[in-house]
């Protein structure tokens, strides 16, 4: 498992009866890495994985398992509200195909660190699938701290990542301090993929990205190039889009966007409602201003698709 580069936490496709629409993930999931993504994550908070019944979330795995067809990785986010479901969904996507996990802690229940240990630890050593972490205090209310992050990894050797997502770029560094390189750290919100990069992050579970992948690979390459007067004039440029990712309905906002690129719909199940009123017109025009101005970038080389 390579965890490097613009891994978009993808969104889940529904057709106008709210239905998966497995035939756009497929057009989704190739579109992103044509244009340079270097793996997809589905099934996380973006993908609306909670809406999504199991029988379902194991038909969208092997579905981008047979888009993607060894192109790169697909990493399945495994988010539960039981610790047994969470290692049932952990083995169902390794017999999928999947080539790594993104471990969630559970849902709703906000445990301590020796419960939280527990169920992680449950979810690693289900499958011999290499695995991410993902802290996401804001979100979640469970905060994996550097000093556990540490203890994780060295007990558990399939432990290899973790997505970032406190808002705080320092995590990057504290984590880096404690455990070197022994495993590779992502930021998990967009707005702070610049500073992340700064101090010591190698990735980027990216949400704008589903819209706006060609910009996203050159945001972070520029930054990890450090080309950091062109990586800010392009973060200048993109930073509205990217702040649509760190507020309550970035699931709305990012559909949104996917829409006014024609690449995908603004449709979300319920509890979420799509945009309305005053809302969605101001979200319109920060998207109509961005496209307006969109910068014009190099093509990437054509990558040789295997037969």
């Amino acid at each position: 498992m390579n965890w490097k580069g613009v891994m978009p936490a993808v969104t889940t496709c529904f057709d106008p009866d709210y239905r998966v629409d497995h035939e756009f993930i497929v057009k989704h999931c190739q579109w992103l890495l044509d244009n340079g993504c270097t793996g997809i994550v589905t099934l996380g908070s973006l993908g609306e994985g909670a809406t999504l019944t199991f029988e379902e979330k194991i038909a969208v795995l092997r579905n981008c398992v047979r888009a993607v067809n060894g192109r790169a990785p697909v990493v399945a986010s495994v988010s539960a509200l039981t610790t047994s479901e969470a290692v049932s969904l952990a083995k169902a996507a390794a017999d999928a195909g999947c080539d790594a996990l993104m471990v969630l802690p559970p849902y709703v229940y906000q445990g301590d660190w020796r419960e939280m240990k527990a169920h992680v630890a449950s979810v690693f050593k289900a499958t011999p699938l290499s695995c991410m972490l993902y802290n996401n205090p804001v979100a979640y209310g469970t905060d994996f701290l550097p000093e556990q992050i540490q203890e994780l990894t060295e007990e558990y050797e399939n432990f290899d990542a973790v997505k970032e997502s406190s808002t705080d770029a320092r995590r990057v560094s504290a984590v880096r301090a404690l455990v070197g390189d022994r495993i590779e750290v992502f930021i998990g919100v967009d707005d702070a993929i610049l500073e992340g990069v700064a101090v010591g992050a190698t990735g980027w579970i990216a949400g704008l990205a589903n819209a706006l992948p060609r910009e996203s690979v050159e945001l972070f390459e520029r930054a990890m190039n450090g080309n950091r007067e062109k990586a800010f004039d392009l973060y200048r440029w993109f930073l509205p889009l990217l702040r649509m990712d760190t507020v309550p309905k970035f699931v709305q906002l990012i559909k949104l966007v996917q829409s006014e690129v024609a690449m995908g719909n603004a449709r979300v199940r319920a509890p979420r409602l799509e945009l309305a009123g005053n809302e969605l017109q101001q979200a319109r025009r920060i998207i109509q201003e961005a496209l307006r101005t969109r910068p014009q970038l190099n093509p990437l080389p054509a990558v040789p698709v295997a037969k």
